[in-house]
């Protein structure tokens, strides 16, 4: 770099393209080019003599760090009180020996600075989720290649970075379909999202293609989601469990009986909803059908309370155990049920009901009794 010595004009240095001003130890402006003008509105005229610190205030910094009797200075960046940010390259103006004022030529550089801030912070966030969280991160090269792996997740397979960079996970799981296709995908420049088993733990994966421009043509992000996959199948045991058990004790709730050749007694005892009623209605259909009964009684004795689609379900029963051949009896009802089915303003005419279990067996019996009778007298 040029350094410009006191007794050279300052007419050349207004030329130049880009803010030049010069200070002298006490921080009075003795350059101040029309670029600094333009930049900071103040004219050389009215700048020469003054303080830099007047001129062009700071949000953070001090304009004394620049001072340097060294000619290699490295550029330093200056926050502005308007919100702006300079890169100052400067360089020392000597006076035989000594150093008369520095020569500060700035640019401003607040894009570029944003930008530099955000990638720090980026990076921060990275390191810390990295270094934090169980997650493995790797980038690849375009043929598949490992170019970085890292991640607090790694501990657990038992593999150490720098066994993985440099080598082809295509070759490291060639045994593993879904591993192998996954790769292929994010390789294609698919983003692609799979729960996948490897090196002995579950992952939540994330195989995402870097832009065009990058070294690397895909980077991926694995969460180690063994435990949680593991208690998710312990809950799905344990509902499959529930599922079967709750099954045997609504079968156990609502037993068929065959009480005597072609009688059918099904007691009802509980909740009873729609979803229930709906399963007690195939169960005794299936139990007619297999059966051949002549007679279903359904025994509400057990049950108090009922909704008026439940009563609707119930009323169903019987006829569709009319139609399979069987005639359908209710007994036991509850005068809550009673009050429900009038609300519905159901015609019961046809509909056998007793008031007992014993009187509607006696139905049955009196009714089997008659038809063999008939088919007596008839033969």
């Amino acid at each position: 770099m040029h350094t410009p010595r006191e007794d050279e004009g300052s007419t050349a240095t207004h030329r130049v393209p880009f803010v030049l001003i010069g200070f002298d130890r006490e921080l009075r402006v003795c350059e101040w080019n029309q670029r600094a003008e333009q930049q900071f509105g103040h004219s050389p005229e009215h700048a020469r003599g003054r303080s830099i610190t007047d001129l062009v205030p700071l949000a953070a910094g001090d304009w004394r760090d620049l001072w340097t009797d060294r000619d290699d200075a490295a550029p330093v960046w200056l926050s502005h009180a308007d919100g702006r940010t300079f890169e100052w390259t400067v360089a020392p103006a000597r006076a035989g020996d000594g150093v008369a004022h520095v020569v500060c030529y700035g640019a401003d550089v607040t894009a570029r600075a944003a930008a530099t801030r955000a990638s720090e912070l980026e990076h921060v966030m990275l390191r810390v989720l990295v270094d934090n969280l169980p997650v493995v991160v790797c980038a690849y090269a375009s043929d598949g290649t490992y170019l970085y792996v890292g991640g607090q997740g790694l501990a657990a397979t038992g593999l150490t970075s720098e066994q993985m960079v440099g080598k082809n996970p295509l070759e490291m799981f060639k045994d593993s379909s879904d591993s192998l296709e996954f790769i292929r995908r994010g390789l294609a420049g698919i983003p692609t999202r799979m729960t996948i088993e490897s090196l002995g733990r579950w992952w939540d994966s994330w195989h995402i293609p870097a832009p065009p421009t990058s070294r690397a043509a895909m980077v991926s992000m694995s969460l180690d989601v063994t435990e949680a996959h593991a208690s998710e199948r312990e809950l799905r045991t344990k509902l499959d469990l529930i599922e079967r058990q709750q099954r045997v004790i609504r079968e156990l709730s609502t037993p068929i009986i065959e009480v005597w050749e072609g009688v059918l007694v099904m007691p009802i005892i509980g909740l009873v909803d729609s979803m229930r009623t709906s399963e007690i209605m195939d169960s005794l259909l299936q139990s007619i059908g297999r059966m051949r009964a002549r007679f279903a009684i359904l025994d509400l004795t057990g049950i108090e309370v009922v909704d008026t689609a439940t009563a609707n379900h119930l009323l169903a029963m019987i006829r569709a155990a009319r139609l399979l051949g069987a005639e359908g009896i209710l007994t036991g009802i509850h005068p809550g049920i009673a009050q429900t089915i009038v609300t519905l303003g159901v015609d019961l005419n046809g509909f056998v009901v007793h008031a007992t279990l014993r009187q509607a067996l006696s139905h049955c019996l009196a009714a089997a009794g008659d038809a063999r009778h008939g088919g007596a007298k008839q033969a």
